[in-house]
């Protein structure tokens, strides 16, 4: 087995209890890292997934669309591992309506989730990577950081917020040990993915795997789905001394969706 690289080091990543968060948590607990999980729902589960690679493994439960919660937890991960070195921002919901339609409660809840959140735990691990000269923030924004799609508008604006954040963020230090870059994929095979396919398999009586080519079929041209695995290697690339001078991209990895 190759040496892991990130032994020592602790990564927090946001939302990732299921999918993109908790594959991302486990690319790093591989290289050694110990973990902060956040999200909603079961936890013991994810929480052992990551334990059983030979990393501590810790839980916090803040609710990301509030600022004080997002404080309690920075508190916790300084009070339990000394601080945070590589901070995965992925956390995100998403709802569709057209722009006259769209409940703005729920305008609100994806800008603070999907971009305010970014900012919360930014602000608040930067002090400490900059006192280490080292540290990683990686922000899974979307192929709609990039481009758009219609009834996504308050995702693709927090999308394409994150990606400004992300720019601004790497600026700020690019003469430290600090680096700031983005994860944007296209479609990824997540539980919540799953359910769109097997909705839109009942609804048209069609196999899972025509399901799945429809989907697809519309966007990517690769045909196949980016995997949560796919992601965490990516962030573990980030991560590495290659990375070191990878500062403010937006990484797609999207099937060839914005090569179009």
């Amino acid at each position: 087995m190759s040496e892991r690289t990130l032994v020592g080091k602790t990564a927090l990543v946001t939302g990732s209890t299921s999918g993109i968060g908790l594959g991302i948590a486990k690319a790093l607990a591989r290289q050694g890292a110990n973990i902060i999980l956040n999200g909603f729902g079961d936890a013991e589960g994810p929480k052992a997934e990551v334990s059983a690679l030979g990393v501590n493994v810790s839980y916090h439960g803040a609710d990301m669309s509030k600022a004080n919660e997002i404080e309690a937890m920075m508190k916790f991960a300084a009070e339990t591992f000394g601080g945070v070195d590589i901070l995965v921002n992925n956390a995100g919901i998403q709802h569709v309506a057209a722009v006259e339609d769209f409940p703005t409660e729920r305008w609100d809840a994806i800008i603070a989730i999907n971009l305010s959140s970014a900012f919360h735990t930014s602000r608040l691990a930067l002090p400490y990577m900059k006192q280490k000269n080292w540290g990683r923030i990686i922000n899974v924004a979307s192929i709609h950081g990039l481009v758009g799609s219609v009834q996504k508008s308050a995702y693709v604006a927090a999308k394409h917020g994150i990606v400004g954040l992300t720019k601004v963020t790497a600026l700020e230090n690019a003469t430290t040990g600090v680096t700031c870059n983005a994860i944007c994929p296209g479609w990824v095979l997540t539980p919540l993915v799953q359910k769109q396919v097997d909705a839109k398999a009942a609804a048209l009586g069609l196999s899972n795997d025509e399901a799945i080519k429809l989907l697809l079929g519309e966007k990517e041209p690769s045909m196949q789905f980016t995997t949560p695995e796919e992601l965490g290697e990516l962030a573990v690339f980030f991560c590495s001394a290659a990375g070191n001078n990878v500062r403010g991209v937006a990484w797609n990895m999207d099937g060839g969706w914005t090569a179009q």
